[in-house]
């Protein structure tokens, strides 16, 4: 249940016209009072010899019998409330005592005997407005300071007593939602979000790992939004506004957005703190870096943001409060960058990823985003290396990077959710979906030819990594080795072998690195382990061929350690 406290009014017949009327698209059906103040306000609904001047009058008596010097300018409150899509239809009896409990919780009528006059409509199934006038009985105003609050905090009693859907509670960080008419005006328009939506969109990924407010605002501009900017006498930029092309209002002009009506962390001041922490952070020639093997900018980008997520989730489970909160503010980054050049199969998951996870960005809790840097230049270095073609090392390497920010969202989640920020990590859950069914869509083929290889490997090779399983994850082998997965991991175990690594040390450490109980496929988390740690392609030459005589090798000439690294949580 979802309560809103709208913008105060002045006028209270147009409120009450409005309520009774048609609605925009003539989606009012049936409009009549359900609750009043003293149940015995005139109901031009459902009383044919009632009129809307009638409630307006008896609704505004206590204002006219101030003196005019007294009378507020903004006197019409205003106050819907929402069921969940989910929710069973409630009666008109049970929407009348929602109304009682919600004006006496906001303070606009709290059962003292001269309480402000209010009256509750319902033209929908789902909904009612509440209308008051703010002056009470006795002449006084009502105590209704934070009342958007104090209605969220009644509803979600009201959830439990009536087993409605339960809304998380939020911390005052969410970004504004559209309003009805923004939403009336896109669906007029054709358009599947609001104006507001894309927009946010849009201004998030353009500062996905943009280090300069300069390149931000070419970011914006090469988007095709249409940007105005305030300048400061000292040439300094204080401020910007953008707007689609397309959005108009009623005059014909573009309709603008401030950054901060789009999401409280894009405000300028608040995107520019991200640019100060790249400023003293150690940056290199801004071109994508790549690893040894030969990879396209697009597969070596994604491997950069899988070893950066790493990191980040260490940071998450260790780090201090700005760190972690940095951290998973760059994670948002990643995201809105990785969705931004994803391939077509993998697109809508990655966008659907990215949106759940604004909500998980942002808390009361500081970010320091020095701490973040690996994983904003990671950001920069997708957007950079453009489009990924979605096959090849770009389809492994977007796997790869997937299967690590799947980690990545559900410790946020637990993060969020151990600082009990409900709405955050509930969204960074969504997210994890996400990531999941995306991963499963990148995932498809680099496992085909994992699995294809590990099936080809010399008999004798294939006994020896069954051995170096049940050695090194002996409480797990079982299930590893039963696994679909099990081909495409000790095809892994023989790259990495071929490439001059110990297959053991190397499963022993991805094993230790993490809890595995919880992982839906053991044997693909630690493929994708061991090929990020051991810098393996998967598009390369099959190692069977040579898998013989690398087995008679010595152990010290196949060693090849890797540092310990604390372990992390699980997902």
């Amino acid at each position: 249940m979802i309560p809103r406290i709208h913008k105060q009014g002045s006028r209270t017949i147009g409120l009450i016209h409005y309520l009774y009327g048609k609605g925009t698209h003539e989606e009012h059906v049936d409009p009549h009072l359900v609750a009043s103040f003293d149940d015995m306000a005139p109901d031009p609904g459902r009383n044919p010899q009632a009129t809307e001047k009638d409630l307006e009058q008896v609704l505004d008596e206590p204002l006219h019998l101030l003196d005019a010097d007294q009378r507020p300018d903004k006197h019409v409150w205003h106050c819907s409330v929402r069921a969940a899509p989910d929710d069973p239809v409630l009666s008109d009896e049970q929407w009348g005592e929602i109304a009682r409990r919600m004006v006496a919780a906001t303070g606009i009528d709290p059962g003292d005997g001269a309480g402000c006059r209010w009256a509750a409509v319902r033209h929908a199934a789902d909904h009612i407005h509440i209308i008051a006038t703010l002056i009470r009985e006795d002449g006084r105003r009502p105590d209704h300071h934070r009342s958007g609050q104090r209605a969220q905090a009644e509803a979600r009693l009201i959830e439990a007593e009536y087993d409605l859907h339960r809304v998380q509670s939020g911390d005052g960080t969410a970004a504004k939602r559209a309003t009805s008419a923004e939403r009336h005006k896109a669906e007029r328009q054709g358009r599947e979000r609001t104006a507001r939506e894309e927009l946010r969109e849009e201004v998030r990924r353009a500062a996905a790992g943009a280090t300069s407010t300069d390149e931000f605002v070419d970011r914006l501009k090469n988007a095709g939004l249409l940007v105005r900017t305030r300048v400061l006498p000292s040439g300094d930029l204080q401020g910007y506004k953008v707007a689609l092309p397309d959005d108009r209002n009623k005059d014909g002009k573009p309709v603008y957005y401030a950054g901060s009506t789009l999401a409280p962390d894009l405000s300028l001041p608040r995107i520019q703190e991200r640019f100060a922490a790249s400023s003293t952070a150690p940056d290199d020639s801004g071109a994508v870096r790549s690893s040894p093997m030969k990879l396209s900018p697009p597969a070596a980008a994604r491997r950069t943001t899988a070893q950066a997520a790493w990191a980040a989730l260490l940071v998450i489970d260790q780090g201090d409060e700005g760190a972690a909160a940095a951290q998973i503010a760059a994670t948002g980054e990643a995201l809105d960058a990785l969705a931004k050049t994803s391939a077509l199969h993998t697109r809508r998951e990655l966008r659907e990823a990215a949106s759940a996870f604004e909500r998980a960005s942002r808390s009361h809790t500081r970010a320091e985003f020095r701490h973040a840097q690996d994983l904003r230049r990671a950001a920069r270095d997708l957007v950079r290396s453009g489009p990924a073609l979605g096959r090849g090392e770009d389809g492994a390497g977007t796997a790869m990077v997937l299967d690590m920010l799947a980690f990545l969202a559900i410790a946020a989640a637990h993060w969020h959710a151990q600082r009990d920020h409900a709405q955050q990590a509930e969204a960074a859950r969504r997210a994890a979906e996400h990531l999941r069914a995306a991963y499963q869509q990148a995932a498809r083929e680099p496992l085909i030819v994992l699995r294809e290889r590990g099936r080809h490997i010399a008999p004798s090779l294939r006994r020896q990594h069954e051995a170096t399983v049940r050695a090194a994850l002996p409480e797990l082998a079982d299930t590893v080795l039963a696994e679909p997965g099990w081909d495409a991991l000790a095809g892994t175990l023989a790259d990495a072998e071929h490439a001059g690594h110990d297959p053991h040390a190397l499963l022993a450490e991805a094993a230790a690195l993490r809890e595995l109980d919880t992982a839906s496929s053991i044997s693909e988390v630690l493929l994708w382990r061991l090929r990020r740690t051991a810098d393996l392609p998967v598009y390369a030459t099959p190692a069977a061929g040579a898998t013989q005589a690398k087995a008679t090798r010595p152990a010290s000439a196949r060693q090849m350690p890797t540092p310990s690294t604390p372990r992390a949580p699980s997902r």
